[in-house]
């Protein structure tokens, strides 16, 4: 191992990291500790000390071969990659802070959103190696996303671009969290399955389950939201003509209950000419995706 990257990815429960060999992208350590968000040790958000003491632990062990390190964590990171520049109602004190300041290291941290460094780790190791025109889409809680444009991680002028959660897919739906109408964050996210099953339902897994099992009121909401998934995807593949679409998050846990379905839809939906249609498939590094994400960001960044 002549060259070793830190990944860092700080999420609302846990902060995970990582040394990796960057030549062969094998993760060779690993860490993980409670975040601990809105605790404060000193003043200081807890989760900074975290970070500090990690990436201490994790550069000893890889003393004089470490090359760089990277950073995730919810919210839009400043331009500079140094910070995250906005992040409202979680991670109170993230904003702002200079890791490479608060760290002390030789190395600069580059920072970059969670949703696009687990699209970027999906491109150097996972299920999207080494393509250039990638659209990844977390399906959780709510909708996260990211995209890769000709080689290229999509950011827009002030870091928004790849919040593919908050596209709309009725015009006279109700705001979402963004204030965009009827999203399709709202149309197949957990934070919203009470309200779409009627009370039926507490979690999408649930829902998921009695779907499984035949449940035939379960059927209709899991497919109509499928079907909002669809739309989406469909309306994405017009406008940025992906390789690959890359599908992660608790929800993609379901599977074939997932993956069956939808394709079955996109069958119908997606504008194939000539025949040609966009490979859905499921995302690989799971947990550790921001990681993984950070450090090579880290990598395209020095």
């Amino acid at each position: 191992m002549d060259k070793i990257g830190i990944g860092v990815d700080i999420g609302g429960t846990e902060i995970k990291a990582a040394l990796f060999d960057l030549i062969s992208g094998k993760m060779v350590q690993q860490r993980m500790v409670p975040t601990e968000d809105g605790k404060l040790i000193d003043e200081s958000p807890a989760f900074v000390r975290s970070v500090k003491e990690i990436v201490s632990d994790l550069s000893t062990e890889a003393g004089d071969k470490l090359s760089n390190i990277g950073l995730s964590a919810p919210g839009l990171a400043q331009k500079n990659g140094r910070a995250i520049g906005y992040m409202p109602g979680r991670l109170e004190g993230i904003e702002g802070l200079d890791w490479t300041s608060l760290i002390d290291s030789d190395h600069v941290v580059h920072v970059i959103n969670d949703a696009q460094a687990s699209l970027m780790g999906e491109v150097w190791q996972g299920a999207a190696k080494c393509l250039g025109d990638v659209i990844m889409m977390t399906l959780g809680t709510g909708v996260g996303g990211a995209v890769m444009s000709d080689g290229k991680l999509l950011k827009g002028v002030i870091g928004r671009a790849g919040h593919l959660g908050h596209m709309s897919i009725s015009y006279d739906g109700p705001p979402d969290i963004c204030s965009t109408p009827g999203s399709i964050e709202d149309a197949i996210g957990n934070a919203t399955i009470l309200e779409r099953s009627e009370g039926r339902f507490e979690t999408t897994h649930g829902l998921i389950e009695a779907y499984a099992s035949g449940d035939k009121y379960a059927e209709e909401v899991w497919i109509k939201s499928l079907r909002a998934l669809a739309a989406t995807l469909v309306s994405l593949i017009n406008i940025l003509d992906p390789e690959r679409i890359v599908i992660g998050g608790g929800i993609a846990k379901a599977g074939r209950y997932l993956f069956d379905p939808l394709e079955e839809l996109m069958r119908s939906r997606e504008w194939r000419p000539d025949g040609h249609s966009v490979k859905i498939v499921p995302a690989k590094l799971g947990f550790w995706a921001g990681t993984y994400g950070a450090v090579y960001n880290a990598m395209l960044s020095v």
